[in-house]
């Protein structure tokens, strides 16, 4: 093998080492950048899990309100009909 094969040779090595380096990198750089992802996603299902967990009885007591008001303007509705005949 002469001497300039041989350089070319370390040279090609040193680049496939670096490569390999920096492909590692951008795999542990990926997966961090899914671990955060995924972290993230959590918590923004988990907090409208959550604030719907505290808000659910005001939301039942609104409910029952609106519930309550339709049915009064129902039989309000039936007394005018039956007035009117």
């Amino acid at each position: 093998m002469s001497p300039e094969e041989r350089e070319l040779l370390n040279k090609s090595v040193a680049l496939a080492e670096d490569n390999n380096k920096i492909l590692h990198s951008m795999k542990r750089s990926m997966r961090y950048a899914s671990i955060i992802r995924a972290i993230y996603w959590i918590f923004i299902i988990g907090s409208a899990v959550g604030a719907y967990y505290f808000i659910q009885p005001y939301v039942d007591q609104i409910m029952s309100i609106y519930g309550g008001a339709k049915s009064d303007l129902n039989s309000v509705g039936e007394m005018l009909k039956n007035f009117k005949k």
